[in-house]
Parts: structure tokens; C-alpha cells; sequence
């Protein structure tokens, strides 16, 4: 919904939408189809003036809030490839190719060993390994373990923002790989920041956090003032 700032009618003051007092200033904002003080239009959580943060204002639970609130009170990264849970937006995650996790769940799905700075790990099947499990599930499928680490060996390295994790598959020997299992096999390179650890081939993969829908849309005030 447009916010426009409006100026006074001839029809005397307007009512404010927030505090309830006549608008007196020359200017005032009109968000849902409510006129409002600009000191009155605030997120209710960070109680920062919603006209000046960004273009968008969104409502729930009878709240007015800025978009960085409204995601990290109700929005969501999407759900842990382990253990299926929510991932609350904005928090800290790992993530392995198309999966993400809570970094409590980021561990070997066969024994639960916690992956450590310069591990390695192995998304098989869409389940991580650690290097352990991961060849004894080769022995058992026939395969070399040796041949499968050249192919896909990587480790967890470690950078001064530990935020979110990314990764990225091995190409080398890829068509040899491909040819000695019938085991859906990919061993993820994941770092803890933002960039992936393969010389900066492959642009990094980012958390996407879905905007949630029904919000209203804010304008700048009409008159193009500068802030």
C-alpha cells in the first residue's frame, strides 16, 4: 500500500492513525489507508521511524514492523535437512550443496561425529559423512576409497566470519566417479563464511530467506523531499 506525504487540506487537521491527536504539521504520512504523525509510524519492535528504513512495512499480530523484525520474528530460512525442524531467519547456518542446517545438526549422520576445522565430509545420498563412514560405505559398495578422494575430497576450512556455509561440488575425474557406483555420491566443500574454498571458480550459494506475503508497501513521501 502507498505511503504518500501528504500535506493539509482546507478541511482543518487530520486525525493521527497512532497517537490519536490532530495532525498539525505540514506534512504527514498515509500508510493503510491511515493517515499518521511521521514520529507515530515506527516499528513496534526497534521503534525506528518506518518512512526512513526502507520502502516496505509489514503487520502482525497487531504490530507495525520493519522488514528486519518481521523475518526474525516470523519469517524463516527454510528447514533443517537433519532434523526437519524451522530455521528462525537471520540465524547462523551450514549448508551443503541444496541443504541447510542448523549448525548443532551439521554433523556425520551415520555415528554423529561434529565436524571440526579441516575435516572431512561427504554428502552422500543427501546425508553427510564423515571421511570414516563415507569409505566404509564405498567398501561396501565395491568402489576404492582412494580413487572416490581424489574425486571428491575436501575439507571444512575455517575464516574470521563465521556466518553462513557454502559449498560446491568436485569436477576433477568426474566421469570416473560417475562410471565405478551407482551410489548418489557428492562431497561438498563448505566453509564458514560466505565464499567457497575452490579458488573462487564457483560463486558462493547464500541463505535465501522468502519474504513472507501480506505486507504493505511503503513510498517515498510525495514532494521528493531529501532525507
Amino acid at each position: 500500500m502507498e505511503v504518500k506525504l501528504e500535506t493539509q487540506s482546507g478541511g482543518g487537521p487530520q486525525k493521527c492513525a497512532g497517537c490519536g491527536k490532530a495532525i498539525t504539521d505540514r506534512y504527514m504520512l498515509k500508510a493503510m489507508d491511515l493517515l499518521w504523525h511521521e514520529d507515530c509510524l515506527k516499528c513496534g519492535c526497534c521503534d525506528c521511524r518506518l518512512g526512513e528504513v526502507g520502502s516496505t512495512l509489514y503487520t502482525k499480530a497487531n504490530l507495525l514492523l520493519c522488514r528486519r523484525d518481521y523475518l526474525r520474528l516470523f519469517g524463516s530460512t527454510g528447514y533443517c535437512a537433519a532434523c526437519s525442524k524451522v530455521i528462525p531467519a537471520f540465524e547462523m547456518v551450514m549448508r551443503a550443496r541444496h541443504n541447510v542446517y542448523h549448525l548443532e545438526c551439521f554433523a556425520c549422520q551415520q555415528c554423529g561425529h561434529r565436524f571440526c576445522v579441516g575435516d572431512r565430509f561427504y554428502l552422500c545420498e543427501n546425508k553427510i559423512l564423515c571421511e570414516y563412514d563415507y569409505e566404509e560405505r564405498m567398501v561396501f559398495a565395491n568402489m576404492q576409497p582412494s580413487a572416490v578422494k581424489q574425486v571428491n575430497g575436501h575439507h571444512l576450512n575455517n575464516n574470521n566470519n563465521n556466518s553462513i556455509a557454502n559449498n560446491n561440488t568436485s569436477s576433477a575425474n568426474n566421469n570416473d566417479a560417475s562410471h565405478t557406483t551407482t551410489t548418489t555420491t557428492t562431497t561438498a566443500t563448505v566453509q564458514c563464511n560466505v565464499t567457497v574454498n575452490q579458488d573462487g571458480a564457483t560463486p558462493p550459494l547464500h541463505v535465501q530467506v522468502q519474504v513472507p506475503s501480506g505486507y504493505h508497501n511503503l513510498l517515498e513521501p510525495v514532494g521528493g523531499r531529501s532525507k
